[in-house]
């Protein structure tokens, strides 16, 4: 079997990554089509049979598990702050304010069953407070009241502040050297984990926890980045991690070692295999706006009546894809232009001092 470092198979961006996070951001829709229809979250795909890790967290941690990864080449390529952190606001808030706009201003009016100005007067606290990430709104007056998951619009925005602060992480590390030195950001890795324990074990506050689930995956992302000419790809050690992870299925780390596990796969599929399916990449990077438009389409459909999830993602997975499609080539990929000019602009000017 093909035996490979990871440095030698990372050239570029030619690469599978794109079409793994279509794919899991698909993953997410539809693993959020059982609870929309029935209004129990625990009816998601493998919720029952992976200690409650069902298909929805596996995709989310599919996307950070990359994003550990890619964040962290991007600032050891240019570890410059305001260049860095343009390209990361350029690629969230811009189409994030746009599917608030639509949502707050021409979704919710459209199906309130409260009064209309109503709606209209709550519509710029729901658009600020999502869009700030922090102090997310889920509501907002007489919408979605009927359906199964009652009056929620946009439950999967509660990651991205999560992504943000993951983003800081790699930005510490990164002032601090570690992305360069596999030595040292072996210690810091250390140190995650005596830190990821105690919030895992003590449990202070959920919204601390749910940070740590998921910078678990991001950050053996980073390692994987920081590691990447130690670090063999090898189908025989995937199978080795899965058979492993079944090991610990009752065992208190059974968690962690699935999500090592699903990392160190999801760069095999990433990175080995070539050919016509590396032809996706043509297409654009649509995972985002899936990610984003899928639920409120989800639920426009949970309201028109339809009650079972087949059905959910039959005709909201094709709404959603469209929003995406039109979400990257009008926003998304005009808005990392704009940030690819003002970081080549910062080059320029840095070069001519």
């Amino acid at each position: 079997m093909k035996m490979v470092m990871l440095s030698e198979v990372d050239v570029g961006r030619d690469n599978n990554l794109n079409l793994i996070r279509m794919l899991a951001a698909s993953g997410v829709l539809i693993s959020h089509a059982w609870p929309i229809s029935s209004g129990s979250i625990k009816n998601q795909p493998f919720a029952g049979i992976l200690h409650g890790i069902d298909l929805g967290i596996i995709c989310v941690s599919i996307f950070f598990a990359i994003s550990g990864y890619l964040i962290a080449q991007s600032f050891d390529r240019d570890p410059n702050l305001k260049r860095f952190w343009i390209s990361r606001i350029m690629r969230i808030f811009p189409a994030l304010l746009i599917v608030l706009l639509i949502t707050a201003l021409i979704l919710a009016p459209l199906i309130t069953v409260a009064d209309v100005k109503t709606v209209l007067r709550a519509a710029p606290e729901y658009i600020f407070r999502n869009f700030t990430l922090f102090s997310l709104e889920q509501y907002l007056p007489g919408v979605f009241k009927g359906n199964p998951v009652g009056g929620s619009i946009n439950i999967p925005l509660w990651t991205l502040s999560h992504e943000l602060v993951c983003y800081f992480f790699v930005t510490v590390l990164g002032l601090l050297g570690l992305l360069k030195t596999p030595r040292l950001m072996l210690l810091a890795w250390l140190a995650f984990i005596a830190c990821y324990v105690l919030i895992i074990y003590f449990e202070p506050q959920s919204r601390l926890v749910a940070l740590a689930k998921l910078a678990f995956p991001f950050m053996v992302g980073v390692v994987f980045f920081v590691w990447r000419e130690k670090i063999i790809l090898s189908w025989i050690i995937g199978c080795s991690l899965i058979a492993l992870t079944a090991i610990l299925y009752d065992s208190v780390i059974f968690r962690e070692a699935f999500m090592l596990s699903l990392t160190y796969i999801i760069f095999l599929l990433a990175f080995l295999p070539g050919g016509k399916i590396r032809g996706y990449n043509r297409f654009g990077d649509y995972s985002y706006g899936i990610y984003i438009y899928a639920f409120p389409i989800q639920q426009l459909v949970a309201y028109a009546g339809v009650s079972n999830p087949f059905l959910n993602i039959l005709y909201a997975f094709p709404l959603a894809l469209l929003c995406a499609i039109l979400s990257w080539r009008i926003i998304e990929k005009p808005s990392l232009g704009i940030a690819k000019k003002f970081k080549q602009r910062s080059r320029d000017l840095a070069a001519t001092k």
